[in-house]
């Protein structure tokens, strides 16, 4: 444990210092740029011991690297976390952690509400390994119960969720998944630790796309594992060692930047995302709207027990369905048509058409895909300029 984490510090403190103390070479107040491949060892028995995982040091940067390490360590004591494993990306993040906690005939059971690239990974891709998924509605806690089976070993979850924005209730979840000796694996890209710290809640392992909110400028790829010390040995030695799916130093550094501002980051995405809510659920052209944020959200007052504000997410379903929906996409002009989320800027995107068209036509409806459902990642411009765009937009639907 570091010297900051022994006293307690704050999470905006932790932001800033967490993981890293000036280092005896330079002095470099902020965290260097190790872009180097390999490392120098003292002589052949010291190569050995590294080696046979005997001392801990530097050996290759697909395996570590020392800017990696001060991210690992600053997202792992912003999660209250032991240990974490930055990554390639958030999908690296998400299969990493599934191959090192299951094998061939273990099974998944998961939340339906989930980004597309995770339900497509369930349900294609880890089939051909052995590892069979059951999708639930992730609302009804018997569900979760009754899809348990002896060969169960994960149960997965967001919250929000992609894109609707459900909120699942973690505790409740995680007493299902331990009274069965099993292990919760939690997506946190949304809220970010700044908003949930679901290990607090009973999850065990914590994943994100850093790509999203960590970083917040939607400059760099990558993705991060926080869990225990043992099962982050773990991976790093098997998975991660064996498969490769290392990010660049130069990627890791610009995380660190993220986290020195993601907490007035989150508050303002929060603030704006709340407000522009608020002006869609007043909309004649909108015929629903679901954001944490509001009082009509179905699990508003479950939000509020479990996170700290509700987040930049927002999502809404469009009167006239694809059409008005391609229309008012094709017709922002502040707003961007792209396929992220978490950026400073506000983004846009049709999901049944991009990030959940993977899905076949059943599935999107299981997973509450509509034609005319809008995705908005509301980013931190003047909010006033947010609205007048999408009110501009919507004046061009007929």
């Amino acid at each position: 444990m570091t010297k900051e984490e022994k006293r307690n510090l704050g999470f905006d403190t932790l932001s800033l210092h967490a993981g890293y103390e000036p280092e005896e070479t330079t002095g470099s107040r902020a965290v260097p740029i190790y872009q180097t491949t390999s490392y120098v060892f003292n002589d052949a028995d010291h190569a050995a011991r590294l080696f046979a995982l005997e001392e801990e040091g530097n050996i290759y940067t697909r395996i570590g690297n020392p800017t990696h390490s001060a991210f690992e360590k600053r997202i792992a004591a912003l999660e209250g976390g032991e240990a974490a494993l930055a990554t390639s990306s958030g999908m690296a993040a998400i299969n990493l952690t599934i191959l090192g906690l299951l094998e061939a005939g273990d099974e998944i059971v998961s939340s339906r509400c989930i980004y597309g690239g995770t339900y497509n990974l369930f349900s294609v891709t880890l089939p051909k390994y052995g590892i069979e998924t059951t999708f639930v509605d992730p609302d009804d806690l018997d569900a979760w119960e009754e899809a348990i089976t002896e060969n169960t070993k994960v149960l997965y979850l967001e919250s929000p969720g992609n894109p609707l924005l459900n909120i699942v209730d973690i505790k409740k979840v995680a007493e299902i998944a331990h009274e069965n000796d099993i292990t919760v694996v939690f997506d946190n890209t949304f809220n970010t630790p700044y908003l949930c710290q679901p290990l607090s809640l009973g999850a065990d392992i914590v994943v994100h796309s850093a790509t999203k909110y960590i970083g917040g400028h939607g400059s760099s790829i990558g993705g991060v594992i926080v869990g225990s010390e043992d099962f982050i040995f773990k991976v790093r030695t098997e998975g991660y060692r064996d498969t490769g799916p290392a990010l660049s130093p130069m990627n890791s550094w610009l995380f660190i930047q993220g986290l020195e501002t993601l907490s007035l980051r989150m508050e303002r995405h929060s603030e704006n995302a709340q407000q522009v809510a608020e002006w869609l659920e007043e909309h004649d052209q909108v015929e629903w709207i679901k954001y944490p944020g509001l009082e009509s959200h179905p699990q508003h007052e479950l939000a509020k027990k479990q996170q700290e504000n509700f987040g930049g997410m927002v999502c809404f379903e469009i009167k006239g369905g694809f059409e008005a929906g391609k229309k008012l996409i094709n017709s922002v002009e502040l707003c961007s048509l792209l396929a992220n989320v978490g950026d400073t800027r506000t983004l846009i995107i049709h999901p049944a058409s991009t990030t959940h068209e993977q899905l076949g036509k059943e599935e999107q409806e299981e997973a509450g895909i509509t034609e005319g459902l809008i995705r908005l990642s509301v980013g931190i411009e003047n909010v006033e300029d947010i609205i007048a765009d999408l009110k501009q937009a919507f004046a061009t639907i007929d």
